[in-house]
């Protein structure tokens, strides 16, 4: 398979996430087994401000252009602040959405170094534009559930869905999170994007048949996260 086929393949699951504080990108990653809860993943510092001061959050479907505007009642957000990750679950309403879920790439699987991989988002230079960069592996962090690649991350693109090519599919592998560059000489230089993989992913919605069940799961990964900030600020 060649790139532009793989894009192709995947425009329909894009979206381009606007909040009051700046845009994103994220991709539909699941759905439940009745199809009325759908997930969008993307990068927790793309929604954590949102998510903080129940703001809005609106997400563009890139491949026809429907937006839906999700409100604190008509959502639920399940954080992974360790690895940067988060999944926005929503009822889709009248919203045209895939119904075929993105082949995500296997659990406990590691694509090694050297390995070109791709990735979708909307830079700030033109946030409009869904645009398209590669790299190449340069290391897989396995205890940070990421990847290290050789190549850019610009404002905007965070979230977007990073793939790997197969002889006839594409996978997802994961999302951007970061960049990270080179600053020893004092000076920006090129450096390495970092790409979480979709390991929060995996059956995070298809668990859930309900809003509400996903706003309880909500609730509790949050209570979980203060306990462990409470204990990790507590002297020693």
């Amino acid at each position: 398979m060649q790139w532009h086929e793989a894009i192709n393949r995947v425009h329909p699951y894009v979206y381009r996430i606007s909040t009051p504080t700046g845009t994103g990108t994220g991709f539909l990653v699941a759905h439940s087994d009745a199809g009325d809860i759908f997930g969008v993943a993307t990068a927790a510092h793309v929604v954590s401000h949102a998510h903080e001061w129940e703001q809005p959050i609106r997400l563009e479907h890139f491949a026809s252009g429907e937006t839906i505007t999700l409100r604190p009642d008509k959502r639920a957000i399940i954080m992974d602040w360790a690895r940067d990750t988060a999944a926005i679950l929503f009822e889709p309403g009248t919203v045209s959405l895939p119904r075929q879920p993105p082949d995500l790439f296997e659990e406990g699987m590691i694509i090694k170094t050297g390995v070109e991989v791709g990735w979708l988002g909307f830079p700030a230079v033109s946030s409009k534009n869904l645009c398209f960069f590669s790299g190449r592996i340069s290391a897989a962090l396995e205890s940070d559930s990421a990847y290290l690649v050789d190549g850019v991350a610009i404002n905007g693109v965070s979230g977007g869905p990073t793939l790997w090519l197969g002889h006839d599919s594409v996978k997802y592998i994961g999302f951007v999170s970061a960049y990270m560059a080179n600053r020893a000489s004092g000076e920006a230089l090129p450096g390495l994007a970092v790409v979480r993989d979709v390991t929060q992913f995996h059956d995070i919605v298809k668990r859930m048949r309900t809003l509400d069940e996903a706003r309880a799961e909500q609730a509790a990964t949050e209570a979980a996260s203060e306990v462990q900030a409470r204990q990790d600020a507590a002297p020693q």
